[in-house]
């Protein structure tokens, strides 16, 4: 049985050692984001057991440390945004996706009900305070992306790191922040509670991604070290077929059910909210669990905007991603 447990960063890093090959330890960049529902969800159906793999699930308040949870050996695998296998790869360290959950970012910008006369448009956000999950996630590196686009210095806007849901909405809420970086279920239930909310951009839908980057872009994915997949391709499998099924089952079956399966602390006080950003998020969640190779190359393009060692590195983006996994899943159907 798998368990879903919030630590903090920090301990886990600093105590790091190997897993055991026989628990499969994953380290979620924010359980509560809708991104990586399906990571929990498969738990809840019951799909790891069913494909023969024994999971833990460890939660951590953004990608960046999850990330350094698996770079460390204290965790086996990332549930995180597809993005960080190439920031690593031009560090010379080569990790891979090897199944894809969210086929659009799924963030979105929004602004602080107080400030909606001041930000008007992402130039607006230059030398406001803006929040992200935490520095050197996702969040971070897509508002740099987008203040770049907008012509202006990536680190225009300071920036601090308010984790995703209930804690990025107080922060807006409470005018710490003018404008926060986040994805679903807090865009939903910021607009649950501010009718005219500000919505700067919402990636959760093609239309705003595709006029962003020119093609989906790859998100939520399972990635890990290539070194951990060669050596462990039988649980590696088995964890894209849980994955793959998750993704159907979410396809097929209406959010109320679906809330109706989340631990109770992930859903929240207000269920319809989570209801709401289940359906918000849909077009965001990957079909096939297949990466493709536009997208890909739409992520190295916006990462090499702002990180010069993206920028100057010759990264091959075919050992960044694997769809061997999947592609094995579907011929098994």
């Amino acid at each position: 049985m798998t368990m879903l447990r919030t630590i903090l960063a920090a301990a886990l890093v600093a105590g790091a050692t190997p897993a055991a090959a026989e628990t499969v330890k994953i380290a979620i960049g924010g359980a509560s984001c809708v991104c990586y529902m399906p990571v929990v969800l498969a738990e809840q159906l019951g799909l790891y057991e069913k494909h023969g793999v024994d999971v833990e699930l460890v939660d951590f308040k953004g990608g960046s440390a999850a990330l350094k949870a698996v770079v460390g050996g204290s965790a086996d695998v990332v549930s995180g945004y597809y993005e960080h296998t190439i920031t690593l790869a031009a560090k010379r360290q080569e990790l891979s996706s090897f199944v894809l959950m969210g086929r659009l970012p799924g963030i979105a910008v929004a602004v602080a009900p107080g400030k909606t006369d001041e930000v008007k448009s992402i130039k607006d956000l230059a030398g406001k305070t803006v929040g992200i999950s935490a520095p050197g996630s996702s969040t971070d590196f897509f508002l740099k992306y987008m203040l770049s686009q907008a012509g202006l210095d990536p680190n225009a806007a300071s920036v601090v790191g308010v984790g995703v849901g209930a804690t990025a909405v107080a922060a807006l809420e409470q005018g710490r922040i003018d404008a926060v970086v986040t994805p679903d279920p807090a865009i939903t239930q910021l607009q649950s509670r501010h009718a005219d909310l500000p919505i700067l951009v919402d990636t959760r839908k093609a239309a705003d991604t595709h006029a962003l980057f020119g093609a989906d872009y790859p998100g939520a994915a399972l990635y890990t070290r290539t070194e951990w997949l060669d050596q462990h391709p039988e649980q590696a499998q088995a964890l894209a077929a849980a994955i793959v099924e998750t993704l159907e089952y979410i396809h097929n079956t209406p959010a109320e059910e679906i809330a109706a399966k989340m631990p109770p602390n992930l859903v929240g006080a207000d269920k319809q909210v989570y209801i709401e950003s289940l359906n918000n998020s849909m077009e965001m969640l990957s079909e096939t669990g297949l990466v493709d190779a536009k997208g890909a190359e739409a992520v190295q393009t916006m990462l090499s905007f702002n990180l010069p060692e993206v920028a100057g590195a010759t990264i091959d983006l075919g050992k960044t991603y694997t769809n061997a996994y999947v592609e094995k899943v579907s011929a098994q159907q």
